[in-house]
Parts: structure tokens; sequence; C-alpha cells
């Protein structure tokens, strides 16, 4: 069987569960969290040394929204972005990719976020976050309601959004809240960023959170530092604990057994949005009832392209894409695409 047929076969989740606010269809992904504005400075010139940048988006679960709309599935994004140029220019972008924005907040009296960066494949990349008070971090419980989530069958989390504010804490667990109560299935991708906090802080906030999931998307390093494991994860009730290793290879485990999946080796251009291309290469397969070793085949290729380019989503591809890439990387067709 291919790989495009195999992304077509039974789903392993019910189509719908609940049902959608009038005049809008029901989202099979849902994601909430932080939008930012992307300036990456041109490749090999140290940030403090460059003049030309280029803009895009950035955003952990934007990624992850963006590579799950270009593979097929209908996405909505939840979130806040400022009334500012920047604020439209996130919202335009996503709405380019058919992502549902329609429950966006936009603040008019918070600023979009900003992330400024380098970008080099053989050194260190420098990362500016400007986010302090942006409209993101104001996120509130009750701008969270039932319908945003009614009839998804996933929903998406990553660890930065609660990690923004207080508020945006209390937001994280709504969502919880909701998607459990429309059925929904939870994902949740701890996404470290220790400039946002403490291993204190991120144990206090996020370690809870991971064991609240069906499937965790999480680095090796990560679940070290959050003091968990895969197998800890599984026995809190997760049903699928997805482990990326240090020396670039995956495992998806269950309580049917584990899987394994080296990284595809490609030239990077740039590490940045690997993590974030990897969970939408893999929520994919599962969203399309896909076995877990091909679940992790996909996100492995879907990985594998992104680095190949400079900003986080310019590498994201489309269904027939990853399915050329797949066939290319596995040694089954040729290189080049005539």
């Amino acid at each position: 069987m291919s790989y495009e047929e195999q992304t077509h076969m039974a789903e392993r989740f019910p189509p719908e569960r609940g049902s959608a606010a009038p005049g809008r269809a029901a989202p099979e992904f849902v994601t909430c969290g932080e939008a930012m504005l992307l300036m990456v400075a041109e490749p090999g010139v140290p940030l403090e040394r460059a003049t030309v940048f280029r803009r895009s988006v950035a955003g952990a679960e934007t990624n992850v929204a963006t590579g799950l709309a270009r593979l097929g599935h209908h996405t909505r994004w939840l979130g806040r972005v400022g009334d500012d140029p920047s604020g439209r220019s996130v919202l335009a972008a996503l709405r380019a990719d058919a992502i549902d924005t329609s429950y966006a907040v936009v603040d008019p009296s918070a600023p979009t976020g900003l992330l400024l960066r380098d970008s080099h494949p053989a050194r260190a990349i420098d990362v500016q976050y400007h986010r302090a008070g942006s409209a993101a971090s104001r996120l509130t419980a009750d701008e969270l309601t039932a319908e945003m989530v009614a009839g998804a069958r996933l929903v998406h989390i990553t660890g930065i959004t609660p990690m923004l504010s207080d508020s945006a804490h209390t937001a994280t667990l709504r969502l919880l809240e909701l998607a459990r109560a429309a059925g929904a299935t939870v994902s949740f991708d701890p996404n470290i960023r220790l400039k946002l906090g403490t291993t204190e802080r991120w144990r206090t906030v996020v370690a809870p959170l991971l064991e609240q999931s069906d499937i965790t998307l999480a680095g090796e390093d990560e679940l070290e530092l959050l003091g968990m494991t895969a197998h800890g994860l599984l026995a809190a009730g997760v049903t699928t604990s997805v482990v990326k290793h240090r020396d670039k290879s995956a495992t998806c485990s269950t309580a049917d057994g584990t899987w394994r999946q080296d990284a595809f080796r490609v030239p990077a251009a740039d590490p940045v949005g690997a993590g974030d291309a990897f969970a939408a290469g893999f929520l994919s397969g599962v969203l399309s009832g896909t076995p877990y070793d091909r679940c992790l085949a996909a996100a492995a290729a879907v990985a594998a392209l992104v680095v190949q380019c400079t900003t986080d989503t310019d590498g994201l591809p489309d269904r027939p894409g990853l399915a050329r890439a797949l066939s290319s990387f596995t040694g089954a067709a040729e290189t080049v695409n005539r």
C-alpha cells in the first residue's frame, strides 16, 4: 500500500463529536497559542551585524497549524494578536494557508509579539523574543468557549502558552476542559524555552499538563528537565508517548509496543522549526489513521524538509510533496520530480 493510500485509511477517531457553530464547518484540528511576527536575518550573518531581514510568522502552535493545513486538514487557530501591522500580517499569513482564524482576538491595547533571529547551519542561532505584554500573553479563560472546539477530533497545546502569563496558564487549563467535554484527543508538546521561566517553573506548570494529555511529543532532554519518562507518562494515562532523542531518532510508545524512526539525513540550512514540523507530520498521520511507524516516518520527513529552509514554515509540504519526499528519502523514487 502506498503512503498516499495509507493516509486515506479509515480514521482512527470518529469523524465528528459535537456540532460546530452555525455557518462554520467543524475543524479536524484546533490549537491555541502564540503567533508572532518573525524577522530572520540574511543567512550566515550574525544578528548584531544583520541589515537585511526576511519577514515571516513564528509561534509553535501556528507552525503546527500551518503544517497540518498544508497537509489537507481543516485547521482552526485560536489566539490573540495586536491591532497593528504585525498582527494583520500574521493573520493574513495564516488565512493564506486556509487556517480558520474566525475566533482570533484582535487586541487594540497590546502589541503583536516579535521574534528576531539569525540563521546559520553550523553555529548557535541567536534568538530575541519581544513578547512581554504582548496580546498573546493576555489570553484569558473566558475567551475560550465550547463552540470553538465543537466537532474537533484533535486539540493541540504546547508548554509555551501556559508559560506566557498566569492568565494564559488558566486559559490552557480551560482549553483542556473544553477538549475533554468535546470528546477530542489532546496532544501536548512541552516545547521548553528557558527564557520564559526557570526549570522549577516549567516543572510546576507544564509537567501536570503532559500527564493530562493523550498524545505527548517531547524531546529526551525536555523529559529529563521535567523529571519525567515515556514509561511514566504511559503509567499516568497518556496513550501515546513520542520521544525525540538526542541522536535525532524518535520513538513512539503505547501499551501495544514501541516503534523507532531514524532522522532522514539532509543538508540543514536552519534547524529552527524542526520540532513543530515533526509534530505536524506525526499528528497528520494520527488524524489519517496511519499506523504509528508511518506516522513517525511522515514526522521525520516533514522535519527534514523544514530544516532545509530558512524560516519555520517555508519547507512545510503539501500532501503530494510529503509523498514525494518520503519516496525520495527511502530510495523508492528519483530525487528529481520531472
